[in-house]
């Protein structure tokens, strides 16, 4: 299940920062970020090639960020009566997010330039909770639930060790993603089995969005769901993680 570690400022101003990681079949295609939607002039993500939606989408002129994360469904509908979940991350960017998903359960960080909002789906009811300032984990759980293990091991570390100022703020970050790995009960680059599936950990994106712009990177793993010592040079260098 992906990760998604976010900072809302507490000085107004300051742009939100974001780190999230895609877990995902290492087997299913996808591209890096591109504008890869005709349909939706001006807007950039990582696109889900089986589906054609996206894991991760941002307008750059509205300011607005979406990145999804899978959750388990409660409910009881059979699978001709939902859709792929790829669809949410443009809608949200779009602001035509239904208020009931036709979709399996998710959790949806959208960023703005004023903070981060979490909705959660769960197939029978949506909650949307307005991050307060400072740094914030979210899985495929509640926001911040210590409940699961690599949000009650490692959250208080990323509060600790906060961003670094300006470029390459990803950096202390990304020390501790690499610390994590020591441990795979609570790392936050994954290799889990699921539904018959080996997902694992294959991106990583760092983005900032503010009210001078967006900025929104990525680099892929070497190797997936293992820690890779070139991440943070890629991440600073803007190398696209898939062919453009």
């Amino acid at each position: 299940m992906c990760t998604v570690v976010v900072d809302v400022p507490r000085e107004s101003g300051e742009p939100v920062r974001i780190l999230a990681v895609r877990d995902e079949d290492r087997h299913r295609p996808w591209r890096g970020i591109g504008q890869w939607w005709p349909e939706r002039p001006g807007v950039r993500g990582v696109r889900d090639d089986r589906a054609g939606g996206a894991w991760l989408a941002v307008d750059p002129d509205a300011r607005r960020l979406a990145v999804l994360l899978n959750r388990e469904d409660l409910s009881q509908r059979a699978d001709d009566e939902v859709i792929s979940r790829g669809g949410i991350p443009l809608q949200s960017v779009a602001g035509t997010l239904a208020p009931t998903p036709a979709t399996r359960g998710f959790n949806l960080v959208e960023v703005d330039a004023a903070g981060a909002t979490v909705v959660e789906w769960d197939g029978l009811t949506v909650r949307r909770t307005r991050l307060a300032p400072g740094t914030h984990m979210i899985a495929h759980h509640g926001p911040d639930d210590p409940a699961t293990p690599r949000i009650g091991r490692w959250l208080a570390e990323f509060r600790r060790v906060g961003v670094a100022p300006g470029a390459g703020w990803w950096a202390p970050w990304l020390e501790v993603v690499a610390a994590s790995t020591a441990d795979p009960s609570t790392s936050v680059l994954r290799r889990d089995k699921h539904d018959g599936l080996v997902l694992e950990s294959l991106l990583v994106c760092a983005a900032s969005v503010g009210a001078d712009g967006v900025d929104v990177r990525e680099a892929a793993l070497s190797e997936p769901g293992e820690w890779d010592d070139t991440l943070a040079d890629r991440l600073r260098a803007g190398i696209p993680a898939r062919p453009q």
